[in-house]
């Protein structure tokens, strides 16, 4: 039943398929899971091979966690995105840890991290594909880093508020303002100042839970 379930799908997305083992295939397909997480499911907390994660519907978030409780948020991953950074079995030169929550009520497969990685240490294509992917990555994660160490905090709210109206389409974001410093790694009242001074200037109204962008050409002039 999981061969059949499956080897369609990966046989699509992997490009190794097609020069794997049968055996091999069949042991991905056995060991993978069709699953459905709530929104705000902490879907892996950083202390296991979670295993690799292929969203088919929904919204993933993978953030760092640091020992005091703050969060920076990396990247988020969509439907048809993949996540290797569950993996840690998988990919042993990475050394951090990251957790990953359901953003959005969310449709995964899941392949068992001890499974791929059993797998990938007799195929060289499967090692070559997953190290590929993590690092495709990264160019996400330093651009948040330079965000933080590098831009005042009117430009990275600007270029924050522009980016969820463009990945929503909506100019109102449903979020409040300690979900928004969590996703920038900022602390909330600093936020709140900056959201407030916005406010002022008429480049976005606040309310309960949300703010709406109602001047993105100002934003823009922030961003660059």
């Amino acid at each position: 039943m999981a061969r059949e379930m499956f080897e369609p799908i990966y046989r699509d997305i992997f490009p190794f398929w097609e020069t794997i083992s049968q055996k091999d295939r069949d042991e991905l397909c056995y060991h993978s899971l069709a699953m459905t997480y709530p929104k705000g499911t902490t879907i892996h907390d950083g202390t296991e091979c979670a295993g690799v994660f292929l969203v088919r519907a929904g919204c993933l978030r993978v953030y760092m966690l640091s020992e005091q409780g703050k969060e920076i948020t990396l990247y988020r991953l969509h439907t048809g995105d993949m996540c290797m950074l569950s993996a840690s079995c998988v990919l042993q030169a990475i050394t951090f840890d990251v957790m990953v929550d359901a953003e959005e009520n969310s449709e995964c497969y899941v392949i068992s991290g001890p499974a791929f990685a059993a797998v990938s240490e007799r195929n060289p294509d499967i090692k070559i594909f997953a190290l590929e992917t993590a690092v495709s990555r990264f160019s996400d994660v330093m651009w948040v880093m330079q965000q933080i160490l590098f831009m005042s905090m009117d430009k990275r709210l600007a270029i924050f508020l522009l980016d969820e109206t463009a990945r929503t389409g909506n100019d109102i974001i449903n979020l409040t303002h300690e979900q928004i410093a969590k996703y920038m790694g900022s602390a909330r009242e600093v936020v709140t100042r900056m959201l407030k001074y916005f406010a002022a200037e008429g480049t976005v109204s606040l309310s309960r839970g949300g703010v709406t962008v109602l001047n993105k050409q100002r934003l823009r002039e922030l961003a660059l």
